[in-house]
């Protein structure tokens, strides 16, 4: 009866230390931490290596427990490579994570991690080590608990409550998971500022363009805390545009300015010759020309201011230049009488088969002028009574470049019927002709047009 006894007893006790060693794979783990199947516990994830772009401003990213940071690159980053530590009784368990905190935030490590308090609360863990398990600490300071029976099984009791830090809240899952105030309205963040969520906390930002002053968000005036305008810069609401100067326009960076080359988008902003220069154009003439208004050019008489004539001579102003002429043109046997006017005295027998005056005149026109055109009008000085007058070009017109057109019995029309270019000189005899209407009497006289074309239409 006794060793009957004795044989249920030993049944029953290992019953029940089957189900001591009976145990729940714990899969969850809290925000930053990914569980691993081989080690059979969390392990932080680098967020480094998979997040893209992590960090921006030229910030560079450094794995972080549970995280990252964002770190300038001149940073120095010292790690704190701890050895292993023992698995500790329960009753030092809380010790020893308080402990490991302390070393972490405290030692020369550089970047500081959250461990355990004393108090068993594991920020953002998901448990708390009772006096019953056995608390070990790994090298990112990750507290987990472990069945005596099995340290590599980790129970999960789901009607458990557990305690967490301040900004997270127990999940369904029995984890302690991150708060998002921002979501859930419960930030003190004002009207004109962003919340932001962090990991058990949050921050209230102020939007771009806007910088906080105390307690508010103010509009930056960025065209005088740092103007990146070339030439303009116009300050709007939470940001700013850039114009320009006339005579230039915005660069596909919408910062810089560029020349505006005005002599290439027209041909006729000038009468002869465009020139660009920064940020405008100037207009330009040949030489014996003035730039007037701006763009046309005007012919300077040098007659008028300096001309390098003779006192012999007398100077001609003509469409691009000068010339100088003969006071005296009168060539023997013609005599001078008055200005540029010569006679052929009738007590010389040479002037009976000649005519008997020459008038010497002098006329410019501008190049390729439109034709047919009226350019010279030639007149009889003297009208004798029952007499007739002819006119003719007696020469000078070997090319056909002109037509004598007579409008009255007294003058006649000399007509441009082609068109000329310059520079170039003609030198056109107009002859009248005067007979008595029985044909007794006949006399001639000549005008000697002395026509320059200019090298220019203008």
């Amino acid at each position: 009866m006794l060793k009957a006894l004795f044989l249920t007893m030993l049944t029953l006790a290992l019953v029940k230390s089957q189900d001591t060693e009976e145990t729940i794979t714990y899969t969850q783990c809290t925000d930053g931490y990914e569980w691993d199947p081989v080690r059979q516990q969390c392990k932080d994830i680098d967020e480094c290596d998979i997040v893209p772009d992590a960090c921006k401003g030229g910030m560079k990213c450094v794995n972080h427990y549970g995280g990252y940071l964002c770190l300038p690159k001149t940073a120095q980053i010292i790690v704190n490579n701890e050895q292993p530590q023992q698995e500790t009784p329960a009753a030092e368990g809380a010790g020893a994570a308080a402990n490991a905190a302390a070393t972490s935030s405290t030692g020369t490590g550089g970047v500081a991690a959250t461990g355990v308090a004393a108090s068993g609360v594991v920020p953002g863990g998901g448990f708390v080590a009772s006096a019953a398990a056995e608390v070990q600490t790994g090298r990112n300071n990750f507290v987990t608990r472990r069945n005596p029976s099995d340290p590599q099984r980790i129970p999960i009791n789901p009607s458990h409550r557990i305690q967490c830090a301040t900004g997270y809240e127990q999940s369904e899952h029995n984890v302690c998971q991150d708060i998002d105030e921002c979501t859930a309205g419960t930030h003190n963040c004002r009207a004109d500022q962003v919340c932001i969520n962090l990991r058990g906390s949050f921050a209230c930002q102020c939007p771009p363009g806007y910088q906080k002053r105390g307690e508010q968000c103010v509009d930056i005036n960025e065209c005088d805390a740092s103007n990146q305008c070339a030439q303009q810069c116009y300050n709007i609401l939470g940001s700013f545009i850039c114009q320009c100067n006339q005579g230039y326009e915005l660069s596909s960076d919408r910062l810089n300015c560029e020349d505006i080359d005005e002599c290439r988008t027209s041909s006729y902003l000038c009468q002869y010759q465009c020139v660009n220069e920064p940020g405008k154009f100037s207009c330009m003439c040949p030489q014996g020309y003035q730039v007037v208004r701006g763009r046309t050019c005007q012919d300077i008489n040098e007659c008028e201011t300096t001309n390098e004539c003779r006192e012999d001579e007398m100077c001609w102003n003509y469409h691009g230049g000068f010339r100088c002429y003969p006071r005296n043109p009168c060539q023997d046997p013609y005599v001078l009488t008055s200005e540029n006017r010569c006679v052929c005295p009738v007590s010389n027998a040479m002037c009976r088969e000649i005519p008997q005056s020459i008038v010497y005149k002098y006329m410019s026109i501008r190049s390729d002028r439109s034709v047919p055109s009226d350019i010279f009008q030639i007149q009889a000085t003297t009208i004798y009574a029952n007499t007739i007058n002819t006119f003719r070009i007696k020469s000078g017109n070997e090319n056909g470049e002109f037509y004598l057109r007579q409008t009255s019995p007294v003058s006649a029309m000399l007509v441009l019927v082609k068109s000329l270019s310059g520079p170039r000189e003609y030198i056109v005899d107009l002859e009248m002709v005067t007979v008595n209407s029985i044909g007794t009497f006949r006399t001639s006289s000549v005008l000697r047009l002395t026509i320059i074309v200019g090298p220019f239409s203008f």
